[in-house]
């Protein structure tokens, strides 16, 4: 059973409406509504040793709202608004910790405490904001059709979609940090929460806004 998104989060997408107002129409097709803060928080959200989930960024998303609940971020918990999300693993963020601070930490929690006083509350929530595509369900298909797109995100960037079919498929997205390896879709993790609104696929790191 799906754990109930927590309060805060919540509350905070009913205040938020207005913000895809200027987001690209969508179909009218009709889909489902859970949110994608539901299906992340449904395990416990919890840390844990799994480096193939997605509970470093839930973390993240519930810091940034308690922090700022005005955050674009609380939308993720508004499942009638589409959006498609990047959603790294905590093994992209593991990655991530170990450029910014040249160790290897292993601990999930301690990766996710590393960052917090690297970054910063606001880094961060522009660093997410930069996973997520506001206003269009991008499942897997549309998005393995989209080669040499050029996705604008919700923090106002673009990332570039680059899809390869030989001698396997492969999809890669190209941020703004052209020294860094560009994170790829991990093909087990595609559209998570499908069949609704609000879908996430899983990439290998962290997309990055900026040149770091």
């Amino acid at each position: 059973m799906k754990r109930r998104v927590p309060a805060i989060l919540a509350a905070s997408a009913l205040a938020l409406g207005a913000v895809q107002a200027t987001a690209p129409a969508a179909s009218a097709k009709a889909v489902g509504e859970d949110s994608l803060a539901a299906l992340l928080t449904s395990d416990g959200n919890t840390f844990d040793k799994n480096k193939n989930d997605f509970d470093i960024v839930t973390e993240a998303a519930l810091a940034i709202v308690a922090a700022k609940p005005d955050s674009p971020v609380a939308l993720l918990a508004d499942g009638s608004k589409r959006l498609t999300v990047f959603a790294p693993t905590d093994e992209a963020f593991r990655l991530l910790a170990k450029d910014l601070t040249g160790k290897t930490i292993k601990s999930e929690k301690k990766i996710f405490d590393a960052l917090v006083e690297l970054a910063g509350v606001d880094t961060i929530e522009t660093v997410l904001l930069y996973h997520v595509v506001p206003g269009k369900t991008l499942t897997s298909n549309k998005v393995l059709k989209a080669n040499g797109a050029k996705l604008t995100t919700a923090q106002g960037g673009k990332i570039t979609v680059k899809v390869k079919t030989k001698p396997s498929v492969s999809l890669t997205l190209k941020d703004r940090d052209k020294n860094a390896q560009d994170p790829k879709a991990v093909l087990k993790a595609l559209d998570l929460n499908k069949g609704n609104k609000q879908v996430a696929h899983g990439i290998d790191r962290v997309l990055r806004p900026i040149d770091l």
